[in-house]
């Protein structure tokens, strides 16, 4: 006698993904658009959306090619929101470091090491980077 064996899947699986120009306006509407998601799906928005927003912003400033756009993308497995960034400038991969005291920029990657529980570079097929960020997150709780 064959029995049928099943597989339950008990964690849902979400995903958002959408291409952006690698400009101010792409790296805003990256977040504007992320936080309109994470609403949707009825997760915290923060700190997320902090790490929506400079990801995308070091695309549109450290990963801009001329003529190629960025892609944001967002999955949530579980209780693990995951947030990529992907450009077309995979020669410069990302590393953190200390700016000067006095420095108006840099401190972005020391931002999202902060933030997200896990972050890490990927090298997709030339000359493609995909930069992301993992945070554990739960619904909010419900307000009576």
């Amino acid at each position: 006698m064959n029995q049928k064996s099943t597989t339950e899947l008990t964690a849902s699986v979400r995903n958002f993904s959408v291409q952006l120009s690698p400009t101010p306006r792409g790296a805003r509407l990256a977040r504007l658009l992320a936080t309109e998601q994470l609403r949707a799906w009825g997760l915290p928005l923060d700190p997320a959306r902090l790490l929506v927003a400079e990801l995308a912003n070091n695309a549109a400033d450290h990963g801009r090619v001329p003529g190629r756009d960025f892609r944001l993308t967002l999955y949530v497995v579980g209780d693990i929101l995951r947030v990529e960034v992907t450009d077309t400038r995979g020669q410069e991969l990302p590393t953190p470091q200390k700016p000067a005291s006095d420095a108006e920029s840099g401190r972005g990657l020391l931002l999202v090491e902060a933030l997200a529980h896990r972050w890490g570079v990927t090298e997709g097929r030339f000359p493609r980077k995909t930069v992301w960020a993992e945070l554990r997150c739960t619904p909010p709780a419900p307000t009576f």
